[in-house]
């Protein structure tokens, strides 16, 4: 079979989500075509332009800060080399179109390095997901039946808009380890601090895959300095299953942010899953951690239950709030959603069923194995112990199944 070519520029352009790429003087050199379309810039707008003469501060908010804290976050990446996950900002734009007149944004950006082979930054990578329409919708009706219809309207307009670039995608047929990689690692990008807690992910594909999977994992920091928590999976393989996992991921950090539980932010994510080739039977499960009460709000769709493990070792797992998996029911049903405290000190994991499922056991097997490394381990920083996890359950020569981990002390 003959090796195939990648047009990476084609794959680079058609990723889904805003994507700019900035020399380490914050100049553009590169911006894909959902950057291009969402900024309201064209390509020679932007390149070789410097970030903030392109995007200045809105002169009429003296509260702004989004370019401050921008340009702190790209500045750290150029000093350090490592990836910075930035909080949702506040960033107005200017009309290009109409001078003076300013537009209300709200982003959820990633900053990341691209090193040159002399081992410093060559470039810094720009990834921004939009989630205005899903912020001002806070503001509009407070109803069930209203803020349902509010965020179905949105996520079906998103769906469409990531089907088109997914089947882009699926088109370039860009199957070479590096794409793959590379693909992985902007939708799944490290955890940004948490305050004074600790979290720990990990990321295993099956063994003979494409180093990418449809296992995901998310935190998102929600207002009160709490954050959700999500772990999904998604049925397959390879880039098809990667680029569907983006496409829900995406969809439920921004849902998380707006709704009022994780049992609504499901709601809103199977709404959009009907409309996304792939997501039928998707598991995911979404925490909301409450560091104020010490509580964990959760609600799971098909998936394994989180574990919670206490200082004194007791695991108790949260499987009160079981439901099918995404868009397995032909019409919409409200989910469940239940709540467990904890003691500070106790520590969270949340996991996709390569860690537990075997297929010559029962699954209640793999869960006890589970129960007894945390017991053992509960004292270990989070990742010792997530690196300690994968070593009890998962098979020395690797896994038929990948497997998605984040371990968080509370």
């Amino acid at each position: 079979m003959r090796k195939p070519q990648i047009d990476y520029a084609a794959v680079f352009r058609a990723l889904p989500g805003m994507v700019a790429l900035l020399t380490p003087e914050l100049v553009y050199a590169d911006a894909n075509d959902d950057f291009l379309r969402l900024a309201r810039r064209t390509r020679e707008q932007l390149l070789g332009r410097y970030i903030f003469d392109v995007f200045p501060e809105n002169p009429n908010d003296p509260a702004a800060a989004g370019m401050q804290e921008t340009q702190a976050s790209m500045l750290r990446v150029v000093e350090t080399g490592e990836r910075d996950t930035m909080a949702l900002i506040r960033y107005d734009i200017e009309d290009p179109a109409r001078p003076g007149y300013w537009r209300e944004h709200y982003w959820s950006p990633v900053n990341a390095p691209v090193l040159g082979p002399d081992g410093k930054v060559a470039l810094v990578v720009h990834r921004v997901e939009e989630v205005t329409e899903l912020i001002r919708a806070r503001g509009g009706p407070v109803g069930d039946e209203d803020r349902a219809r509010v965020l179905e309207a949105e996520l079906y307009t998103r769906a469409r808009e990531l089907q088109d670039i997914n089947d882009r995608l699926r088109q370039a047929h860009a199957r070479e380890r590096e794409v793959a990689l590379a693909l992985q690692a902007a939708m799944l990008p490290a955890p940004g601090p948490i305050g004074p807690h600790e979290a720990a992910v990990r990321y295993r594909p099956a063994v003979g895959a494409l180093n990418v999977c449809g296992d995901w994992y998310d935190l998102v920091d929600l207002p009160g300095d709490n954050l959700a928590v999500a772990v999904g999976d998604v049925v397959g393989h390879g880039l098809g299953a990667a680029c569907t996992m983006g496409q829900l991921r995406s969809a439920l950090s921004a849902a998380c942010r707006v709704a009022d539980g994780p049992a609504r932010a499901l709601e809103a994510l199977g709404l959009y899953a009907r409309f996304v080739e792939g997501a039928e039977a998707t598991t995911v499960v979404t925490t909301f951690i409450d560091w104020d009460s010490h509580t964990v709000t959760y609600s799971c769709a098909g998936h394994p239950p989180p574990a919670l493990v206490d200082p004194e070792g007791n695991v108790t797992f949260l499987d009160e709030a079981t439901d099918p998996p995404l868009a397995a029911r032909p019409e919409h049903l409200p989910r469940p959603q239940a709540r467990a405290s904890f003691t500070e000190g106790s520590t969270l994991v949340l996991y996709t069923d390569g860690l537990v499922e075997r297929r010559d056991e029962d699954i209640d097997t793999g869960l006890a194995r589970l129960a007894d490394s945390l017991s053992r381990h509960r004292h270990a920083d989070v990742e010792p112990l997530s690196d300690a996890l994968l070593t009890d359950l998962l098979p020395a020569g690797g896994s038929a199944d990948d497997t998605a981990l984040i371990v968080i002390r509370l």
